[in-house]
């Protein structure tokens, strides 16, 4: 039986069917980019603290004084969820005491936010976290808003191009006029649902539908760069538009896509556990993908708040990508799939985009194409665990400010180790049935069975 590369091959690898097929369905990820990270900005908390309502009894001493210094980190900021008791201050500044002076302020009662929060304007006019007062004892909505939507990613599985790309579009859209957190949340967590099945439905239907050269080319530089230019656009349309919910209409972008037929024979994730040796692949790639995405978001949706101006944080955060898939598509040309692994995990943001890239192409190079498509979906359903865990990672530096950084370092280490156990597919065509993967070049380790050995060298 002659395979889709064979059958296709008159029409060549650049025709205009490949053109087309290429741009369309990198393009269909540009809304991806700026969706999975829109967090950043509408999400972001600005500067704040209790607000004081107008009196005609407090001096401006008084409502200079009245939120208490706290040290945090080891510096001296305002407090951000206390005050001193308005009443008391009341008294003592109808009185004509002056704070710190005629009066030991530690010894003022102190009480929390009853008449809501004053937040700064000089970032944004207004983000989710204004608008819902998720500070202080509702800060916990925060992260967990981002993980929301990564629920969503997770949750979201059937790769139907059009329908995924138009939930993207039309619960984006509603979000604008959310009244509540809640109602957010759930929205958020809606779109969440079709953002990675756009994803793995363009790539794996690219993967499908291009061959040779072109195929590496779409799965390592184009869809993820287009990705990386959504990325790109998000700091700057968020930096002309301040109000979250204005940012949220323009993000309301649609797209388009076409889809390929499937192959007749179902599969179904139970196949990735079948046999010892595609289990052990799915194991491994499972604990990879779920590590990449945990320090690749957790590093993207920590940028706000970094020293500097957020939006250029946001910006050098998704340019550093281009080069990265520019040279993940180079080393993918030149280089075995195995050591490209290990070393790119060990080089932080730049690393983490590069081997995203680079985990994407090598899993669709591993699996056959009869489960490809489940393989890469439920690769990606096990990376999104990491992505919702990642949202919490960096407050772990509360408790000790390199806690985060180890703990991702840690599961970094743990992955290397764990890739050169996997078979190599560096110039190997693309496996069309699971006895073609059996086929494939393995490190030697006592993980593969003598009985998965004999299983490998079986005919098909």
């Amino acid at each position: 039986m002659r395979g889709y590369e064979d059958t296709t091959a008159f029409l060549g690898e650049w025709g205009h069917f490949q053109q087309t097929v290429f741009f369309l369905l990198c393009a269909s990820t540009i809304p991806n980019g700026f969706s999975a990270f829109s967090v950043i900005f509408l999400g972001d908390s600005p500067p704040h603290h209790c607000f004081i309502p107008d009196s005609g009894n407090l001096s401006q001493a008084w409502r200079n004084a009245i939120i208490p210094i706290e040290v945090v980190n080891g510096q001296q900021e305002e407090s951000k969820c206390s005050r001193y008791r308005l009443d008391v201050v009341r008294n003592l500044s109808a009185l004509g005491y002056i704070p710190g002076l005629d009066v030991n302020l530690t010894g003022v009662e102190q009480e929390r936010c009853v008449d809501g929060w004053s937040y700064s304007k000089d970032i944004y006019q207004s983000t989710i976290v204004t608008e819902f007062d998720l500070v202080c004892n509702d800060k916990w909505k925060q992260p967990f808003t981002s993980s929301v939507y990564f629920l969503g990613v997770l949750f979201g599985r059937k790769p139907v191009l059009f329908v995924t790309m138009a939930v993207q579009t039309l619960f984006t859209f509603v979000q604008v006029f959310s009244q509540s957190w809640e109602m957010f949340s759930v929205l958020f967590f809606i779109v969440g649902l079709g953002q990675i099945s756009n994803y793995v439905a363009a790539f794996v239907l690219g993967t499908e539908m291009l061959t040779g050269t072109v195929r590496v080319l779409y799965v390592t530089l184009g869809v993820c760069l287009f990705f990386a230019f959504g990325y790109m656009m998000l700091p700057l349309m968020a930096f002309f538009i301040r109000d979250w919910r204005s940012l949220l209409l323009i993000m309301s972008v649609p797209g388009l896509g076409e889809e390929k037929p499937k192959p007749e024979e179902r599969h179904s994730p139970l196949d990735l556990l079948r046999t010892s040796n595609i289990r052990n692949i799915t194991i491994i790639l499972s604990l990879v993908w779920f590590t990449l995405s945990m320090g690749y978001f957790a590093i993207s949706l920590n940028t706000s708040r970094l020293h500097g101006d957020p939006y250029v944080n946001c910006f050098i955060s998704a340019a550093i990508e281009v080069p990265a898939y520019i040279i993940s598509w180079l080393l993918l040309r030149y280089l075995p799939r195995r050591i490209l692994s290990i070393a790119l995990e060990m080089f932080g943001k730049f690393g983490m985009a590069t081997g995203t890239a680079l985990m994407y192409a090598y899993t669709g190079e591993l699996y056959p194409t009869v489960i490809r498509n489940t393989a890469l979906g439920s690769c990606a359903m096990i990376s999104r665990v990491g992505s919702i865990i990642a949202p919490y990672i960096m407050t772990l530096s509360t408790c000790y400010k390199y806690l985060p950084y180890i703990l991702l370092g840690s599961f970094l280490v743990l992955s290397a180790m764990a890739i050169p156990f996997l078979p190599e597919s560096f110039g190997h065509p693309l496996p069309e049935t699971i006895q073609q993967m059996h086929k494939r070049e393995w490190l030697k380790c006592p993980c593969i069975s003598e009985e998965d050995k004999r299983t490998h060298e079986q005919p098909n």
